[in-house]
């Protein structure tokens, strides 16, 4: 039997909280938006964490992925300790650094593609592939409509951070997750 590594522990920490926090914006549509905004910060800094630890982890491996996962780390740590301190000055600024969040996520899992199939099979790859996609076509358009971003910002945040957890989950149950 296969112990769970502690990147699997970690991506399936991340899924649950990611998927919780899109049913909660879903279900109480009328949550303030400083309390979102608050919620939104602590998840960044907890995925931007987690894309530096998979930095750390893979730094071995030459190439565009593990430097992807550092940078989105970083501007994802950056922009949750912005939005946790300050929560009103977030609103106006997260029409414009959510857009950024989504498509530097999207680009950094993405680029770890190659990696997700070749450890965790074709499956969890076209999962991972498709999810992300649609969360770039989506931090496109917000960066673009930046006055749609913050009038539809709780259904597409819903939507992609539901996508992005089950995604997590779905890796962290991979053999990605797994110890050899």
């Amino acid at each position: 039997m296969r112990s769970r590594s502690g990147y699997g522990w970690l991506q399936l920490a991340i899924g649950i909280l990611l998927i919780v926090l899109g049913v909660l914006i879903f279900v109480k549509p009328d949550m303030a938006f400083t309390a979102l905004i608050f919620v939104f910060g602590v998840a960044a800094v907890v995925m931007g964490v987690g894309d530096i630890l998979l930095y750390i982890k893979v730094e071995r491996f030459i190439g565009f992925g593990p430097i992807m996962a550092l940078i989105a780390g970083i501007l994802s740590v950056m922009s949750g300790v912005m939005l946790v301190v300050y929560p009103r000055t977030g609103i106006a600024v997260l029409t414009v650094l959510f857009p950024i969040w989504f498509i530097a996520h999207c680009i950094s899992r993405l680029s770890q593609a190659n990696h997700i199939r070749f450890v965790a099979g074709n499956g969890i790859y076209y999962f991972v592939l498709i999810s992300n996609i649609i969360g770039l076509i989506l931090g496109c358009l917000m960066f673009l409509q930046p006055v749609f971003t913050l009038a539809t910002l709780r259904v597409f945040a819903a939507i992609y951070l539901i996508l992005l957890g089950a995604d997590s989950v779905v890796v962290s149950v991979s053999d990605m997750g797994s110890r050899y």
